[in-house]
């Protein structure tokens, strides 16, 4: 059976605070635990006003605080943005506190502009050229397996799950190579997942975190009562991205009801390629469209994303769809 967990950016809405984000973040992280949902991860992002988790690690102590036994991590910490000896301090801290419950979900994209390169005091393009030996590096340091010159405390020791992310064939290779479970970014990149997918099985090396291929597929997902209500709610989460992509991002608006009818020829194509890994109407649709997507990706887990300007209607949303998939299988 395919098991669900959730990715949230901590959005901030039109109207709305930091800290009414970091409230309905941890009020769907209790939601997603009650329901049964495997994990919660928070993704980093940086200078955006829509965004409020880019102090991942902290916001995952607030997530763990609120949450008692759902495995809470990083979707992704962007490792080109810090020292591998940071992270390890970061997450072997959030390893004491919540034993047993983290993962560590690494990406390689700076995703950064020249002002955040020097707010960061970093050549983030530079540093992603080193990924792979940062990951070899946060890993020995958390696990002690290459002599180091130095000690991570807290770090050394933590029973941490690292993962690999990505949404091209580099991280999907990476993982393969270190024996790692692998997360694909489907929802705002799905362009090479099905060659990442296969690249990943085919040449996945067992290791002593894990003997067989794992993966992890992202997807927007937006459940409701009736279909029209679906779409309506997604079209908050489809304006930030076409705002993203137009270069305006902002905070998260309120929904717009037949959103995409007065969308240009281009954005709306943007938004039917990104569909492919959505599913987004009643509970029955949703479960269909997710089925299909889980034939098609033979995912062991589906992490469910999607903002709503409501944070209550993301709860209900999160509800139906984890009460109608429970029979989904690969």
């Amino acid at each position: 059976m395919t098991q669900f967990s959730v990715l949230d950016l901590v959005p901030v809405r039109e109207g709305g605070t930091v800290s009414e984000a970091m409230a309905a973040s941890a009020n769907l992280a209790r939601k997603a635990e009650e329901v049964g949902c495997k994990r919660f991860w928070v993704a980093e992002h940086h200078a955006m006003e829509g965004i409020a988790g880019g102090a991942t690690s902290v916001v995952l102590a607030h997530i763990g605080n609120a949450t008692n036994n759902i495995r809470i991590g990083s979707g992704g910490i962007m490792l080109p943005n810090h020292t591998p000896f940071q992270i390890a301090e970061q997450f072997g801290t959030l390893d004491a506190l919540f034993p047993g419950r983290i993962d560590l979900g690494l990406g390689r994209a700076p995703g950064a502009g020249p002002e955040l390169q020097r707010a960061l005091r970093k050549n983030l393009h530079q540093a992603s050229e080193y990924f792979p030996q940062d990951v070899l590096e946060l890993r020995a340091l958390l696990t002690g397996d290459v002599d180091l010159p130095i000690t991570a405390t807290p770090g050394l020791g933590a029973k941490i799950e690292l993962w690999m992310l990505g949404s091209s064939l580099f991280g999907a290779s990476l993982a393969a190579k270190l024996g790692r479970p692998y997360a694909f970014a489907a929802h705002f990149a799905p362009d090479h997942l099905d060659a990442a997918l296969a690249l990943y099985r085919r040449d996945f090396q067992p290791s002593e975190a894990l003997d067989r291929p794992h993966v992890m597929v992202a997807m927007n997902v937006f459940a409701a009562d009736t279909d029209e209500e679906a779409r309506t709610l997604a079209s908050s989460q489809q304006q930030s991205f076409v705002a993203l992509r137009t270069g305006s991002p902002g905070k998260l608006p309120p929904p717009i009801k037949n959103y995409t009818d007065s969308l240009p020829a281009p954005s709306r194509a943007m938004l039917d390629h990104l569909g492919q890994a959505a599913a987004v109407g009643t509970p029955g649709q949703v479960r269909e469209q997710i089925d299909a997507f889980v034939k098609r990706t033979r995912a062991d887990e589906i992490i469910l994303c999607g903002a709503t300007f409501d944070p209550d209607a993301r709860l209900r949303s999160l509800e139906m769809t984890v009460e109608a998939c429970r029979s989904v299988t690969v």
